[in-house]
């Protein structure tokens, strides 16, 4: 059988060729446009919802707060005295200098003063003279009071016994009252020498020889210094975590890489509204006279709390003008929780407030973080 085979026009065939290519285009052209409505409703659906972001958190932990903190302090004597004549007199000797050890009770200088000698010898001879007038009274008292106690009445009159007994009484009196003078006289011219109160060495010399001094007068200085006194004031936060503290190590700029020890001894058991510190101190054996009284020292103190504490790190709490706070999540949501702040420690900073070990707390808070809201929250 022969096929039949249709010709077609010029007409039919241009008709053919333009349905044969347009049609892949329209088809296109409408696959485009059901795309774009796709993705216009998409991106509508996306920005109704509500975004969540991620946010860092960590689980609280109760820790034992430890920490070592440096403070100043000062090294004084641990005994200290400025000797002032006590009369006025001229110098005349003096018998040490500066840097010279002298022990208790040893003379350091002498002044003199003629007229104090001058007066001791005038209450030494009004002594002599009041104890022989007492005493020739009271022998003639008692002659007088034996002749009263003869039988034989009349013999004394009452009146002249009770006369003789005032007059040894009146005597004995103005004998004390000389003995007395005498002896203000005798300590009066013992200032005249000025002695060592304690042992220790000379520190200070203000005057020379031949020098008019008088009560206001300074002569020498004398410091005890085989014990020193470390002082340190010991700010206000630090008094209760360091209370236990029973010694300390320190240095001085003396000797930069030596280290030295101090034993608490005494407190001021007060903070002094000032410098809202409690001034410490601590002894320190210094027989050795390595250490010089009057040098600061850097003093080391370790601190640790009796109980546990809450250590967070520092970007963890938010601060505003109303509240110091951290942003605690429980079930999803933030909540906010007041705070106070203890010692900054190297781990972080101490907090007090309504918490506890197993909370989880936002790492980096701020007041932008509503109460309420929610998110994504990831734990470091």
């Amino acid at each position: 059988m022969i096929p039949i085979v249709k010709i077609m026009t010029s007409n039919e065939m241009k008709k053919f060729i333009s349905l044969r290519f347009i049609s892949p285009v329209l088809l296109f052209m409408f696959l485009m446009a059901c795309g774009s409505s796709v993705n216009q409703h998409l991106n509508t659906v996306s920005n109704d919802a509500p975004a969540m972001d991620t946010i860092s958190v960590f689980i609280l932990k109760a820790v034992t707060l430890i920490k070592s903190v440096e403070l100043p302090g000062e090294l004084i004597p641990y005994e200290q005295t400025d000797l002032y004549a006590k009369v006025s007199g001229f110098v005349k000797t003096m018998n040490v200098d500066i840097g010279d050890h002298v022990h208790k009770g040893q003379t350091l200088a002498i002044i003199e003063a003629p007229e104090i000698n001058t007066q001791f010898v005038q209450a030494e001879s009004s002594i002599q003279a009041a104890k022989a007038k007492w005493t020739a009274s009271k022998d003639n008292y008692g002659r007088l009071f034996n002749a009263s106690q003869s039988p034989s009445p009349g013999i004394v009159a009452p009146v002249d016994l009770i006369s003789s007994r005032n007059q040894m009484e009146a005597d004995s009196a103005s004998y004390e009252a000389a003995r007395q003078q005498a002896k203000a006289y005798k300590e009066v011219s013992g200032y005249l020498y000025i002695t060592s109160p304690f042992d220790g060495v000379i520190t200070a010399r203000k005057t020379d020889p031949g020098a008019l001094v008088g009560a206001t007068t300074m002569l020498l200085t004398v410091q005890y210094n085989k014990t020193l006194r470390l002082r340190v004031a010991v700010p206000e936060i630090y008094v209760a975590a360091a209370s236990k503290v029973p010694n300390i190590q320190f240095s001085i700029d003396a000797y930069p890489e030596q280290k030295f020890n101090g034993i608490l001894t005494r407190k001021t058991e007060t903070i002094d509204p000032v410098t809202r510190t409690e001034l410490w101190e601590f002894e320190v054996n210094n027989s050795n006279h390595m250490l010089k009284a009057g040098v600061f020292a850097n003093a080391r103190i370790a601190i640790e709390r009796n109980g546990q504490s809450f250590v967070i790190p520092a970007s963890a709490i938010a601060t505003t003008l109303e509240r110091k706070f951290v942003i605690k999540v429980m079930q999803g949501v933030a909540y906010w929780v007041d705070i106070n702040q203890g010692i900054n420690t190297d781990n972080g900073v101490e907090i007090f407030g309504n918490l506890k070990a197993g909370d989880t707390l936002v790492l980096k808070s701020t007041d932008e973080r509503k109460p309420g809201s929610k998110g994504f929250w990831k734990v470091q």
